[in-house]
């Protein structure tokens, strides 16, 4: 159930990615780059009030190694930082350059499509376990049928990662929540 949640709410269906919008690696200098939103680290741990389907629960995550570039998280999600963002096994989670607008694809099955777009950048954000700047928000939506789509909105801290996660599905002009994620506590590894 931990790796389901964590899965669900940082990815949400399977894909293999694909560039959208800009091809390869960005040459614009920027305050952050991807890799600064996704710290890591073998003891980089985090600490979530999960809400799905009526249900919250503590959702404990921990960088417990990195092997080849791969840093596994205590959920069995592997991640890795390149020139063009950082991935997951499967997608491109945050493309480079960061700024607002930065569009890209994640091709789900022949017929859907994740698409990505950073809707904001530079931005302060907090949730209980502080409050930083430079944030940034991407959105993701991933049409489900002719009438429905799930939206997910991340935001992530500069050297913290995901602070805050929500998504919803939306069918016409009704939204309804599906899940939440909230950092509650964060914790660098000992240098």
């Amino acid at each position: 159930m931990k790796r389901q949640l964590l899965l669900l709410c940082v990815v949400v269906a399977s894909a293999c990615a694909t560039s959208g919008g800009k091809a390869g690696p960005s040459t614009a200098t920027a305050a952050h780059t991807a890799a600064d939103f996704f710290p890591l680290k073998v003891g980089t741990a985090w600490e979530y009030e999960a809400a799905m389907l009526g249900e919250k629960r503590v959702l404990p995550v921990s960088i417990v190694k990195v092997v080849d570039g791969l840093a596994e998280d205590s959920t069995g999600a592997r991640f890795m930082a390149d020139a063009w963002g950082v991935r997951d096994e499967r997608r491109y989670l945050l493309r480079n350059p960061i700024e607002s607008g930065t569009k890209w694809n994640n091709v789900v099955s022949p017929s859907s499509v994740e698409a990505y777009e950073i809707i904001a950048a530079e931005q302060p954000c907090e949730s209980p376990a502080g409050r930083w700047e430079g944030c940034v928000i991407v959105e993701s939506k991933n049409r489900i049928d002719a009438s429905k789509r799930l939206v997910n909105e991340i935001t992530l801290a500069p050297g913290v990662g995901i602070v805050r996660m929500a998504t919803t599905l939306e069918e016409g002009e009704r939204r309804v929540p599906q899940s939440k994620l909230t950092l509650l506590k964060f914790t660098a590894p000992a240098r």
